[in-house]
């Protein structure tokens, strides 16, 4: 079972749900344009929903949401380690779409 460390003291935390240790973590970033900071996020939904979602924040509000199925990758039956890099680079080439969407105004 995957056990979460506190940063401080190392106490142990609640575990994490068998639910989510399949789940590969989130992307985020601030992309900065014409004097706003928008948060980006990618958020994994798990295997077993095969979706991430993906939302753009301006100061808390979420000004753009979209899930995307990756339900093709897990198709595929690739390795874990392999699945979850596919994924990664999934999330990071989507919010580059992102980051170009809002350079051309399209998102926000």
């Amino acid at each position: 079972m995957n056990e979460r460390v506190c940063a401080r003291g190392g106490a142990p935390l609640t575990p994490y749900p068998p639910e989510f240790t399949n789940m590969l973590p989130g992307v985020n970033r601030v992309y900065q344009h014409e004097g706003k900071d928008y948060h980006l996020q990618a958020e994994d939904q798990g295997p077993e929903h095969a979706c991430f979602d993906v939302r753009v924040y301006d100061g808390g509000t979420v000004l753009w949401h979209k899930r995307i199925s990756y339900a093709d990758l897990v198709a595929q039956k690739l390795p874990k380690m392999e699945q979850d890099e596919a994924l990664g680079s999934l999330m990071e080439k989507t919010l580059h779409t992102v980051q170009a969407a809002i350079a051309k105004g399209k998102l926000a």
